[in-house]
């Protein structure tokens, strides 16, 4: 039974970086396209499998699992070997260092960017400019860092790309989109490493849209 990925057929926002891992590990799967502007996500059916009603979630058979970092976790755990998850036990504690840091130091401050800056605007509500400016700032002091870490290692998790590396495709290429350029003017090191990213073709594939796939 194929894999089944509930979410819109689009790549921003959390989908992206599950979009991302099921190409990298060449995972087969059936969309089942999610109308979050009619609210289907708040649906009875939909909250059954997702309490939190948001998305994405899969279905593995009689498995069901969401929350888009756990997701990506598990598909690159069903494809072993994967390079997406180091196994060296050094390894895999810089590539957890660096997933905590995405979380706390990253994601935060880009999710309210790309809110304040791209979804509010897009609904008709104005942009708070200070909740805004904040995030930004907060931002570029996180990738100040990303700037002295990628001077000394090709990606975030160290010198292979990683699952640290495609939690970044969640939000990342929205903040362009938000007036934000941070992802390519923090630096040398972090544009080199973004678009290094952005280019692989387990991201480039979706460009065009998301459908179901049975091959890669």
């Amino acid at each position: 039974m194929v894999l089944k990925v509930y979410a819109p057929a689009r790549t921003a926002g959390a989908i992206g970086a599950v979009l991302m891992t099921l190409a990298e590990t060449q995972t087969p799967f059936e969309l089942v396209p999610i109308d979050m502007s009619s609210d289907e996500h708040k649906t009875a059916a939909y909250r059954a499998l997702q309490p939190f009603a948001q998305i994405p979630v899969i279905v593995d058979g009689a498995f069901v699992l969401h929350e888009s970092r756990a997701i990506c976790r598990y598909l690159a755990a069903k494809h072993t070997p994967s390079q997406l998850v180091p196994t060296d036990p050094k390894a895999k504690a810089r590539f957890e260092q660096g997933a905590s840091v995405e979380f706390a130091a990253f994601h935060p401050h880009a999710y309210t960017a790309v809110i304040e800056g791209l979804a509010k605007p897009a609904k008709g509500k104005p942009t708070d400019q200070r909740v805004y400016a904040a995030a930004v700032a907060q931002l570029a002091a996180t990738l100040a860092v990303y700037e002295r870490i990628l001077a000394r290692q090709r990606f975030l998790g160290g010198e292979a790309f990683s699952l640290v590396d495609v939690f970044h495709v969640s939000f990342g290429p929205l903040l362009a989109r938000a007036g934000c350029d941070l992802m390519t003017a923090a630096g040398p090191n972090v544009a080199r490493w973004w678009g290094e990213v952005i280019a692989r073709p387990s991201w480039t594939r979706w460009e065009q849209g998301v459908g179901s796939t049975e091959a890669y």
